[in-house]
């Protein structure tokens, strides 16, 4: 029995190939991998498959617009890569972590970085809250579809370095949310939090993006001392192999 042609992978736009530029061939067989491995392991639905483009890798390739130049980014709950993969597609500049606690979905993230030859890209199963303090703090985390925004920054805050920022891929209610979680984000030590939009004439709606800044403290005081206390534990560690 056939596939309905309604759930068939479009050919890429043209903007397609402006956005990823010489990384464009990679993206049209990373959106095949997503349409086929990836609809097969479950690891994205059938129905989005039509969408793949415009949706997802370049609704997720424009949040490229507001990161800072050459930082390490961790994609925390990267499930099939998403925002992960087409932001290291486009920025090759920063190094990126993809976390993930599903074995399946680490597989898939694994050979998808082997075959587009993502060199720049590390893939780490786990959970936000189990890789804190073994996991070096980073300056960005990017997260999409990962869960609402008061429950997300207490899973990525932590995970950041001093003055470092969460950067969350959100839909219609950003705003919403992102009033909703403000007494809980500047308990984890956030000092300024806004919508942005990314993507403005590339793709319609723009990309909405909640930004959270922090201060010297991310995740606020009590995972200062949790980070402090992994530390100690991995120097402990660190001896004991030396001897």
């Amino acid at each position: 029995m056939t596939e309905p042609e309604s759930s068939a992978l479009p050919p890429a736009p043209e903007v397609a190939r402006e956005v990823f530029g010489d990384r464009f061939a990679d993206a049209v067989r990373y959106a095949e991998l997503l349409a086929e491995v990836g609809v097969k392991r479950g690891l994205i639905g059938p129905r989005e498959v039509p969408r793949l483009w415009e949706r997802h890798l370049l609704n997720c390739a424009v949040l490229s617009e507001v990161v800072p130049e050459g930082v390490t980014v961790c994609d925390v709950g990267s499930g099939a890569g998403l925002p992960g993969v087409p932001l290291a597609l486009v920025r090759p500049d920063l190094e990126i972590t993809l976390l993930e606690p599903l074995l399946r979905r680490t597989n898939f993230l694994q050979e998808v970085v082997e075959l587009l030859g993502l060199k720049h890209v590390s893939v780490v199963r786990g959970r936000a809250e189990e890789v804190l303090g073994s996991l070096p703090p980073v300056h960005v985390v990017t997260a999409r579809a990962v869960a609402p925004l008061d429950r997300l920054a207490g899973w990525g805050v932590p995970l950041l370095r001093p003055y470092g920022e969460m950067l969350a891929l959100k839909g219609d209610t950003a705003e919403e949310e992102l009033k909703a979680a403000r007494s809980a984000l500047q308990k984890l030590g956030a000092v300024e939090s806004s919508v942005l939009r990314a993507g403005e004439g590339v793709v319609d709606p723009p990309a909405t993006v909640v930004r959270v800044e922090v201060g010297e403290s991310p995740g606020g005081v009590r995972f200062a001392a949790k980070r402090a206390k992994a530390a100690r534990a991995g120097r402990s560690r660190g001896a004991r192999r030396r001897r």
